[in-house]
């Protein structure tokens, strides 16, 4: 029997939970306004398209950002790349606190904050690839997807009810006090990488950053998925979005919304815990990303026309349990396509794609909306089609070699 001379050690999980605080916080100040967009609009005397804007920061700063960042990740590190991303949140997320009541300078922050996002959300195969074996990467991308979730969550469910609490300067200043906290955690426990690699040598070899852009450009199940990328994470981003705008012609409250936007993103953390632990396990990802995109579809479908509000919830839960579970797998997926390339190169390239499609989408579904009644149906039923798209180029994809190839009994663990 081939003898192993790789282990994997316990602290990995101290450091993956340092990169998830840090993530929560930083998906939690996107996602801000997008549940009190009437509210918000009404505080700073602007249109739901401004408040809207606070958001689509994040996708239009991350179209510049990204690709040096993902250098930043491959070429720098954890500790140093990723600390940028936790100092800017910490930063402007408290400066966007103490500055709430002007709405320039909050936008300010806000580009502030997101310049930092892709130096931390473009780490998350990196860190999975730096700490974790194979066998459980999905599994590392998961919960690092799963931290995306809950600061969305967090941010769509909390957001109406401390607004209605504590008014809308409160409530961004309780935030800013967070990201800083997230910052000083990730500084204080996060390390760069483990005493040895946790897989077997060659593993760890990784091409150089741009020729590894190269490369991954050049493979056809790559570029197949970020072709999904662009349909999924696009619709999620332009839904999450416009989540009050969506409901609210139907009747639907700014909380109602938020507890909508919440559940989503619940069942997207449940189905983050389960389906790529699942795909570790059976060592497989293209099934599950089949599934997940055909249940997400369903389940944008009955957001799209249920006027009950438990028919709502429930097609909000369907929707993120399968979307948002896709993602991690998704990521991984990329990672072992791409490989040899650097995990920031593959992992930025697909959350770029979304960030493109999330900006085409909010303009689109915006500029569709029915100008007497405020409707967002055709917009949506629009968005339906594009996931089926997403489906039938998802029966296009291959397992990646390297998920084929038999990695033996595994490492040791310390």
């Amino acid at each position: 029997m081939e003898e192993k001379s790789f282990r994997v050690y316990g602290y990995r999980w101290i450091v993956l939970l340092a990169f998830m605080c840090v993530v929560v916080v930083n998906q939690l100040l996107w996602i801000t306004f997008a549940s009190i967009t009437g509210s918000a609009a009404r505080y700073y005397a602007v249109s739901d398209l401004s408040i809207g804007l606070l958001s689509m920061s994040f996708m239009i700063v991350y179209i510049v950002i990204s690709i040096p960042a993902s250098w930043a990740i491959d070429t720098y590190g954890i500790r140093v790349a990723v600390g940028i991303g936790a100092a800017l949140t910490g930063v402007f997320g408290l400066l966007r606190g103490l500055l709430a009541p002007h709405y320039t300078l909050v936008l300010i922050s806000q580009i502030g904050i997101a310049i930092g996002q892709p130096f931390i959300l473009n780490a998350i195969t990196k860190v999975a690839a730096r700490w974790f074996p194979i066998q459980e990467r999905a599994t590392a991308s998961g919960l690092g997807s799963l931290a995306m979730y809950l600061g969305i969550m967090m941010g769509l469910a909390l957001t109406p009810t401390l607004t209605i609490r504590t008014g809308i300067a409160g409530m961004l200043v309780i935030y800013g006090i967070a990201s800083v906290i997230a910052a000083v955690v990730f500084f204080g426990l996060a390390k760069e990488r483990p005493p040895t690699p946790p897989c077997p040598p060659g593993q760890d070899e990784r091409s150089l950053v741009f020729d590894g852009l190269k490369r991954t450009l050049q493979k056809r199940g790559f570029v197949l998925l970020m072709l999904i990328f662009f349909v999924g994470l696009g619709v999620f981003n332009a839904v999450t979005t416009w989540i009050e705008d969506i409901v609210r012609p139907r009747g639907f409250s700014i909380t109602q919304a938020g507890i909508t936007g919440g559940l989503m993103i619940a069942g997207g953390i449940v189905g983050a815990l389960v389906l790529p632990a699942l795909s570790d396990r059976s060592r497989k990802r293209v099934p599950f990303m089949l599934l997940a995109l055909a249940g997400a579809t369903l389940g944008l479908a009955g957001i799209t026309y249920a006027t009950s509000y438990w028919l709502l919830l429930a097609a909000a839960l369907a929707m993120g349990f399968f979307l948002l579970s896709a993602g991690p797998i998704g990521f991984q997926y990329g990672a072992e396509v791409a490989y040899p390339a650097p995990e920031g190169t593959s992992n930025g390239l697909l959350l770029l794609m979304g960030q493109i499609s999330g900006i085409v989408f909010i303009f689109g579904m915006d500029s569709l909306k029915s100008s007497k009644t405020g409707s967002m149906t055709l917009s949506l039923v629009v968005l339906i089609g594009l996931m089926v798209l997403g489906v039938l180029l998802c029966t296009r994809l291959r397992e990646s070699a390297l998920m084929r190839t038999e990695v033996g009994s595994g490492p040791q663990h310390g």
